[in-house]
């Protein structure tokens, strides 16, 4: 630790966002930069607490605690503080392949469990995180590293998501051929098309897949396995293969009034949004079709894909937003049966809830409501969500939701997002080769293992842990390259 008393001495701060009015103007990232002396401030706060469950990564409650990457994050915080960046650099990248993703994007299990957050604010970790891969790129330090010796080994990773390239990054340095499938006209899978810019820019996406396109990777976009390239000739033609297509069957609403118009599932929004706004820019599209401008906006789910639209919307210039969550509001504090290390179920405001407040005045979630009835107008196209408030009530040792009697009302809306999460992994694949699967329909393969019940095929991710976070993707992309590299040669050296 480089100062005994950092945490006691200086106060947590965060890299500054832009002013919301200001950033919804454009697609660009939200996030200001910190100067370095304060980023070596706060990692100076790391207390080097003896037993740092910021790396832990488990599962407690059902919620990430630490990280599932098990990132070094008491040393990297230490070598920040002492102005050693470099080394930092490689501290970050002996655990997580894509630092520039997890640092913009991840919820950050590892401050929720950070030792400090017992008594004050825990440490500012994934902004450094952030900032000694930002610095690695500006110092030229990220530069392709090809393996050494090739195996002649050929390896198929079907999907470029995280788990996808985390495991091909790792196959390709234990010296395997390594092609990646992505049936969508880009790499990157949810970092492209299901993030939107401004969480994430694309070029951090591209410049990333360049730099393991030129240690030895392949790309092929626009190749759906199972439809227009079967599965059966992947493993015909390579070594072994890998399945990291995600759960990508998006949760239903089958109420009355479903079939109306402008009623979409979430991906079909966001998905669109960046491949329209990135072909303008690269002169690819002759307009951008702002599908929300004008329109009052309800959103169903509360998670972070409905963050996403009503920041989305809001971008196009939508007329309202109306955020609708099942669950109650969380409390500003801990609960006493969500205790640390526990993830910390409190309230908080995202960019999206955000930017909404300061453009309507308010908050745009409602708590503890549910839809009954979509109604349509004369042409098809729905007009208005039919809602009503539920409270939880426990019977035979499950809560389920209980309709709020005289709560009914109806809000206007043009455009209906569904975002209520995603049931588990397309079925084409599965059923041509005919794979097991649990009891939520995703690719039976135990973890540790990965193999699926046919021969050479293995399984990570979404696709076989369900939707879950970035980070257990990219754990799962190197745990299963460590097995398919120990099925090809017999044993590993992958970490």
């Amino acid at each position: 630790m480089g100062k005994a008393t950092g945490f006691m001495e200086f106060r947590r701060e965060t890299v500054a966002d832009r002013a919301p009015l200001e950033r919804i103007k454009d697609w660009d990232e939200i996030h200001e930069h910190f100067v370095e002396d304060k980023l070596r401030t706060q990692g100076a706060r790391c207390m080097d607490c003896g037993t740092p469950y910021c790396h832990t990564g488990i599962t407690l409650n059902n919620m990430a605690s630490g990280c599932p990457i098990n990132n070094l994050i008491p040393e990297f915080n230490d070598l920040v503080y002492k102005g050693k960046w470099k080394d930092a650099f490689h501290r970050l990248m002996k655990t997580n392949n894509f630092p520039e993703f997890t640092g913009r994007v991840c919820p950050a299990p590892c401050e929720g469990s950070c030792v400090l957050g017992v008594i004050e604010p825990p440490v500012t970790i994934k902004n450094i995180e952030c900032a000694i891969i930002d610095k690695a790129w500006e110092e030229g330090w990220m530069v392709p590293n090809p393996p050494q010796h090739r195996t002649g080994k050929k390896v198929a990773v079907v999907g470029s998501g995280p788990a996808g390239l985390a495991a091909a990054d790792q196959l390709n340095k234990a010296g395997h051929l390594v092609t990646v499938y992505e049936r969508a006209d880009r790499v990157g899978g949810l970092l492209m098309y299901g993030i939107p810019n401004m969480k994430l820019e694309k070029d951090v996406v591209t410049r990333r897949v360049k730099i393991m396109e030129d240690e030895g990777v392949v790309f092929r976009t626009g190749v759906e396995v199972g439809r227009n390239l079967s599965a059966k000739e992947l493993l015909d033609e390579y070594d072994s293969v890998v399945l990291c297509c995600g759960a990508t069957k998006p949760r239903d609403l089958p109420i009355e009034g479903r079939p109306l118009k402008n009623i979409r599932f979430a991906m079909e929004f966001l998905g669109p949004n960046t491949k329209e706004l990135w072909g303008l820019r690269e002169g690819k599209a002759e307009q951008f079709s702002e599908l929300a401008k004008g329109k009052h906006v309800v959103i169903i789910g509360g998670g972070d894909t409905g963050t996403d639209c009503v920041g989305t919307s809001i971008r196009h210039g939508c007329e309202s937003v109306t955020q609708l969550e099942i669950m109650p509001r969380p409390p500003e504090d801990r609960a006493a049966n969500n205790p640390w290390p526990e993830w910390p179920k409190v309230y908080k405001m995202d960019y999206g809830q955000e930017e909404a407040a300061a453009l309507y005045g308010q908050d745009p979630r409602q708590y503890l409501v549910t839809a009954s009835k979509f109604e349509g107008n004369e042409a098809g196209e729905v007009k208005a969500i039919h809602v009503h408030n539920i409270e939880w009530t426990e019977e035979g040792g499950r809560f389920i939701p209980k309709k709020v009697e005289g709560s009914e009302r109806v809000i206007p809306a043009d455009l209906i997002l569904l975002a209520m999460g995603f049931l588990g992994p397309e079925n084409t694949i599965i059923e041509e080769l005919g794979l097991e699967q649990d009891a939520r329909s995703n690719v039976k393969a135990e973890y540790g293992q990965f193999q699926t019940s046919v021969e050479k095929v293995f399984a990570a991710g979404d696709m076989r842990r369900g939707q879950s976070l970035i980070v257990w993707a990219i754990n799962e992309g190197r745990a299963v390259a460590r097995e398919c590299d120990r099925y090809l040669m017999g044993s590993s050296q992958l970490p």
